[in-house]
């Protein structure tokens, strides 16, 4: 019996440290607080439009309660466009926004349509559909966590984010 009772011993010792060694595998290909994988230069370049921190791009805003782009969101995309096409081998995520107004379901599905019309510009502009994707916040991840007009404006956006060098 005491021969048993130290094998598991022995064994969930075992486990234990090997569950350990795992976690901290895991931990090292995490991402970093900059919001990009591994090191800090790789962190740099996966960050996204809002930071200023990825290869250029930059973030759209709109008017409330639209997803129509207006001439300053268009010469913001032609821009992106010019980046894409330029970076061929970059993929990107758009991350479509909102204010902090107006219901969850609705916001998720308004914040689709603002990545969605931003995907589908890029796209006449020559940028491939599969260097493409799409996800909606809403009002999840405000850029900005005030409760006036301006804070509302930074908060409607569509953001791009590095997914591939």
């Amino acid at each position: 019996m005491k021969h048993i009772t130290t094998l598991m011993l022995a064994f969930l010792l075992a486990l234990g440290a090997a569950s350990c060694s795992k976690k901290q595998k895991a931990d090292e290909g995490a991402e970093s607080p900059a919001g990009g994988v591994g090191s800090s230069d790789l962190a740099q370049d996966m960050s996204d439009s809002d930071t200023g921190r990825a290869a250029g791009l930059q973030t759209v805003h709109y008017a409330y309660d639209s997803s129509v782009l207006d001439s300053t969101a268009k010469g913001t995309l032609d821009e992106n466009a010019r980046i894409l096409k330029e970076k061929s081998s970059l993929k990107v995520q758009i991350e479509g926004h909102c204010d902090e107004r107006g219901g969850i379901q609705y916001n998720i599905a308004l914040g689709e349509r603002r990545a969605s019309v931003a995907k589908a510009y890029l796209v006449d502009k020559g940028v491939g559909a599969d260097r493409v994707t799409i996800i909606s916040y809403g009002k999840e991840k405000p850029v900005d966590q005030g409760h006036s007009e301006e804070s509302w404006a930074k908060n409607r956006r569509s953001n791009f984010r590095i997914t591939e060098k």
